[in-house]
């Protein structure tokens, strides 16, 4: 009898070939991107240093595709895009210290998103690593700590041959649910050092699977089918795990409304008659959902934005789907199910009993309509024009990436994605930068749709230098920059705090004149011809920039009442 864990691959012909006789001159970078090759990577992205040039130099001789970008942080972002486009692991290729560090806000985000990120860095040399005080440039006490906070595993290499097992285990772990960023760190002299190591010829590594425990959706299939009045908010678990169209099935089966987070933009049809849409950011939707007797909440830890910041008590029973083991239960009672959401909604749907309520659809009615009352009240004509300009402009399958900025923050709960995994922002961490160098990544992993990045003139000021990257590898991204002046959300954050703002306002460039120097073509527009110029830049392959001086206003919040 054979069993699995008998099974052995023996190598072809050619893997024997190449392994007895390798070929002359590589190093221990070699390693890293043949190991890279093997598991299926095709694009890395990064950033060169003086510790990390044997894996720059081995890349000449590998067929992976590199896209430099001008800023570590911005590189992360990136490698996040990519990964969040095409669900695998976004190599991401860093060297020492002051170049490591600077890509922390980046890995912090991907992170928060479950974005699968595999950042490779390089180390001083192995004899400095333990702690010592050597002095070695970029040298840190312990590098690998500062990351650990942030990522979801580290690997330290210290000699060539543990190369290709660190980094197949590193995909393994960015792979597994929840996705997520990783890191392998190695020394510089490990990757410059001539190998004896066989040329790398395989790497299958397979991400382990997340199933629901049968006991606990057998329970949430009977609370659901039993409910009076049952909801589901379907967070970005339900996008990263491609369950959108299993979510839609229940919900039917159910006739039960859902309202997607932030992060979930595009997990239900905007349009469906028991779509909630995304306006967490209002009482008549925590209202609603507050009243719901069985309330399923898949693929999202109910944090401060998907729970108005945290005013959401929910009175009904909670059935939490979540990937992430810390998330569960973290905020609120539930029957917590830790697993995958495509998993978990796959045996749902095999045990919950169809349920019919013809009262959902106008009941969902109801709930919209009070929103868009209060939001009519407020005079916020321009930015609702704005954000339906932007929408008509962007074909219906190109992502747009977007910053944080007053726009975003309207986009967050106003803004119809279409599909899934169309929409994204950097509302995992909340950090300032993201919207360009993240639709580059994105453009990078899918040429065949435009792609649309959104920021401030203050995100953008982060970001400036991709003008250059995007020109260097015609990148098909419109850059669409609003341009008010300064941190326009923390101006209305601080005068209504303390009636005043301060260190707000900036000094900017004229953004179009500044794109051209880098022979990217660029437009100032108006809220009345937003619509038609952006269409445009969109329509033309290669970057542009689309600037439109406006000063936007957010809707009044609910939760502070």
């Amino acid at each position: 009898m054979t069993h699995d864990h008998d099974l052995v691959l023996r190598p072809t012909a050619a893997q024997t070939e190449a392994a007895l006789n390798p070929p002359p001159g590589r190093n221990g970078g070699d390693l890293v991107v043949e190991t890279l090759a093997g598991l299926g990577a095709t694009t890395v992205f990064g950033l060169p240093g003086q510790h990390a040039l044997g894996m720059f130099d081995a890349l000449r001789r590998s067929d992976l595709r590199y896209i430099g970008l001008r800023v570590e942080n911005n590189a992360g972002f990136a490698a996040d895009a990519y990964g969040r486009i095409t669900g695998e692991a976004a190599p991401l290729l860093l060297s020492t210290g002051p170049g490591a560090l600077t890509s922390l806000a980046a890995l912090q985000e991907a992170r928060a998103a479950s974005a699968p990120v595999l950042a490779i860095s390089s180390q001083i040399p192995t004899a400095g690593l333990g702690g010592g005080r050597h002095g070695y440039l970029h040298e840190l006490p312990d590098q690998a700590a500062s990351f650990r906070g942030v990522v979801k595993s580290v690997h330290t290499v210290r000699s060539q041959s543990q190369i290709p097992s660190a980094i197949a285990e590193a995909w393994t772990s960015a792979l597994t649910v929840p996705h997520g960023p990783v890191w392998v760190e190695i020394p510089q002299d490990v990757l410059l050092s001539e190998t004896p190591v066989p040329v790398v010829t395989g790497g299958d590594a397979f991400p382990e699977e997340l199933p629901p425990r049968p006991e606990l959706t057998a329970v949430a299939a009977d609370l659901l089918s039993r409910a009076e009045r049952p909801a589901i908010i379907a967070g970005g678990g339900v996008v990263r795990a491609d369950a959108s169209g299993k979510l839609r099935q229940l919900a039917e089966r159910l006739s039960a409304p859902v309202v997607t987070t932030f992060g979930g933009k595009g997990a239900f049809p905007w349009t469906h008659p028991l779509s909630l849409q995304s306006w967490l950011e209002d009482r008549h939707t925590t209202d609603f959902l507050e009243d719901a007797d069985v309330l399923l909440v898949v693929g999202s830890g109910l944090g401060e934005l998907s729970s108005n910041y945290h005013t959401f008590k929910p009175r009904g029973r909670v059935v939490q789907i979540e990937a992430d083991l810390g998330k569960l239960e973290s905020n609120h009672p539930a029957l917590g199910i830790h697993a995958d959401a495509r998993l978990a909604l796959q045996a749902l749907l095999e045990t919950v009993q169809e349920r019919t309520d013809p009262s959902a659809p106008a009941r969902v009615r109801e709930v919209l309509g009070k929103v868009r009352e209060r939001i009519e009240s407020q005079e916020l004509t321009l930015e609702q024009g704005v954000l339906a300009s932007v929408r008509a402009a962007l074909p219906p399958g190109a992502p747009s990436f977007w910053d944080m900025t007053i726009l975003a923050y309207w986009a967050w709960s106003a803004f119809d994605a279409k599909a899934p995994n169309t929409m994204h922002s950097a509302q995992g961490a909340g950090g300032l930068g993201y919207g360009f160098p993240a639709a580059l990544g994105a453009a990078a992993a899918d040429p065949t749709h435009p792609v649309l990045a959104v920021s401030g003139d203050g995100g953008a000021l982060y970001s400036i230098a991709e003008l250059a990257t995007a020109r260097q590898y015609g990148l098909n991204v419109t850059w669409l920059i609003v341009d008010d002046g300064g941190y326009g959300i923390l101006r209305e954050y601080m005068t209504d705090a303390f009636g005043r703002p301060t260190a707000t306002e900036l000094t900017r460039p004229d953004y179009v004149a500044l794109a051209e120097s880098f022979g990217v073509p660029g437009v100032r527009t108006s809220p009345e011809s937003l619509e038609t110029d952006l269409a445009k830049a969109l329509a033309v392959p290669g970057p542009s920039v689309v600037v439109l001086p406006a000063v936007l206003r957010m809707f009044a919040p609910t939760h502070t009442e």
